[in-house]
């Protein structure tokens, strides 16, 4: 259940999607030509002929180091169905089975490959994705593997593929995730369901997966906001208006499938950006449901204006004015917090008041919930919010940020939250917690420093003791595309939210796409001033053009242990 919490928030794909960033050491190349999956996919067919005319005599073609049948890291490999490998560009691999081969993730490997294959007679062949590591890399990265079943003259079956290197979904992969899905519904029925969910199937893959919902627009699917499930999203809209639902069963009409596309901003931006979605009828029985599933493709058009104006300094800094009306006036500055238009409540703006039990003092938008113990809620990824809150009014400091999954008043759907919380003593002396969130907002430094400040000063309490804590998914230190990283002075990874396979790494010699040692740079300026920010430049996962990102660090001592802890965003 962990894995899978930590899947939903990577892709959140429906509206909200990005994947979780890591500092990788294997990088894309600046620019890759728009018909590179169509490349492949030829490959792969010129190699399923071969073999359909040669049978085993063209494998020995295909081990030719220099040849058509390689370039780069893709090259062409085989297997039988019983798992073995017969080719492949890793001479270590050949003449084994591989059937229980997996992924970092658990995602069978050789099994979803064959599968692709397989798994449907009217469609011998398919895409299949995983995460393996480049040749001499440290980290896995998301492969994309098309496979065709041929059967040579021999009368055996064999499964001939190829797989490149990418981070981003493709027009391609959709498809090819909606008609296996559409497939497996009308040979299952609604079994097929249950496999929609698990994240070592096909149909959870990077930023996507797949959701379903009955013609009268009520979701009966969506591994993403369960709790929707049975209720109906039929006059969802999006950024600019415009009814989703209603245009994907349109979408359907004339020939059963279609796509449409639509705006709304990714995690951690605050402008919208181009959504295409895949949709298509499964049938069952004389009824059918429409499948999809969405992704923000790579490059995908981003709107000119932003949807929120406000940044995540300006919000702390209404805050912090806020804290001097509730100290000045207390329960009697409530009234001028409800007027909408107002300084304090714009928009979907506004400010709450909780008593430091969980209980609401005082909302803004909903006063029906004024006087609810609330400290038990959890938002649709399960992360205790409501708990989250209380921690941080209880801090040394009693002010710091909160990021979740929150509905805007009037919708169904949750999006990314991010509230600036402070404790505030009212004229009566009484402790209270204020606060005031924004939906969608753009990361900031702001948030980074926050969370290493706050990761710091649990390490300086607890050592390796906290160390649990901020691996934790559905804990402060993990949200949106953010996580919190520890390094030992030696440059040996001890945490890391979102790649844990890297923990007790050496990544000492890690270099961006410059050529600049970061891990190197970061240890030593923390050592040198106590915290510093260093800048690189990385390849932004889901996307192909070198993006500028900085990392926040801070030095912490716990007996005689020294800890780097940090935290890093895209600037752009």
């Amino acid at each position: 259940m962990k894995n899978f919490t930590l899947f939903l928030i990577i892709l959140i794909s429906f509206f909200n999607t990005n994947v979780i960033q890591s500092r990788n050491t294997d990088f894309l190349p600046a620019t890759v030509p728009q018909d590179t999956t169509k490349k492949l996919v030829a490959l792969v067919n010129r190699a399923a002929e071969l073999v359909r005319v040669k049978g085993e005599d063209a494998f020995s073609e295909f081990k030719l180091p220099e040849s058509n049948w390689r370039w780069g890291d893709t090259y062409i490999f085989v297997i039988d169905p019983d798992g073995n490998m017969l080719v492949n560009a890793d001479a270590d691999m050949e003449g084994k089975n591989l059937i229980n081969l997996k992924d970092i993730k658990g995602k069978p490997i050789v099994r979803g490959l064959i599968a692709a294959a397989m798994s449907d007679p009217k469609q011998p062949h398919g895409w299949y994705h995983y995460e393996w590591p480049t040749p001499g890399g440290l980290l896995p990265r998301w492969k994309s593997s098309y496979v065709e079943l041929v059967k040579a003259p021999s009368g055996k079956s064999y499964i001939v593929g190829a797989g490149m290197y990418n981070d981003w979904m493709e027009k391609e992969f959709v498809v090819d995730i909606v008609e296996d899905a559409v497939s497996l519904i009308e040979r299952a029925g609604t079994a097929a369901y249950k496999k929609f969910y698990d994240p070592t199937s096909p149909f959870l893959v990077k930023d996507a997966y797949v959701f379903v919902v009955d013609p009268t627009g009520v979701e009966i699917v969506n591994p993403a906001f369960p709790k929707l499930e049975g209720r109906s999203i039929l006059d969802l809209k999006d950024t600019k208006g415009n009814m989703l639902v209603r245009e994907m069963l349109k979408a359907m009409e004339p020939n059963g499938n279609g796509w449409v596309e639509y705006m709304w901003p990714k995690p951690g931006e605050s402008q919208s950006t181009v959504k295409s979605t895949y949709v298509s009828k499964a049938y069952l029985g004389d009824k059918w449901v429409m499948v999809g599933c969405g992704v923000y493709l790579a490059n995908a058009a981003t709107a000119a204006a932003p949807t929120q104006q406000m940044t995540a300094p300006e919000l702390m800094k209404l805050v912090d004015e806020a804290a001097i009306e509730f100290e000045k006036k207390g329960e009697a500055a409530y009234p001028e917090f409800r007027v909408d238009g107002s300084k304090w409540y714009k928009g979907t703006t506004y400010f709450f008041v909780w008593t430091l039990d969980g209980v609401r003092a005082f909302h803004a938008v909903n006063p029906q919930s004024e006087g609810v113990n609330v400290s038990d809620s959890k938002d649709v990824l399960g992360r205790p919010w409501a708990q989250m809150f209380l921690e941080t009014a209880n801090t040394k400091n009693g002010d710091g940020w909160v990021h979740y999954m929150y509905p805007e008043p009037g919708n169904i759907f949750p999006t990314w939250k991010s509230s600036y919380l402070k404790r505030v003593t009212f004229p009566s002396g009484k402790d209270y917690l204020i606060g005031c969130g924004i939906y969608n907002m753009q990361m900031d430094k702001a948030f980074i420093e926050d969370v290493v400040n706050r990761a710091a000063e649990l390490v300086a309490a607890k050592g390796k003791g906290a160390f649990e804590a901020l691996r934790d998914i559905n804990g402060p230190y993990v949200f949106m595309d953010t996580y919190v990283f520890v390094d030992d002075l030696k440059g040996v990874e001890l945490v890391n939210g979102a790649q844990p396979s890297l923990e007790g790494k050496n990544i000492m010699n890690l270099k961006d796409i410059k050529g600049k040692l970061v891990t190197k740079e970061y240890i030593d300026s923390a050592q040198k001033h106590g915290s510093a920010w260093v800048d690189y430049y990385w390849y932004k996962p889901g996307n192909d053009v070198v993006s500028h990102k900085n990392t926040y660090v801070k030095k912490v001592q716990f007996g005689s242990e020294t800890y780097i802890v940090g935290a890093g965003l895209y600037e752009d």
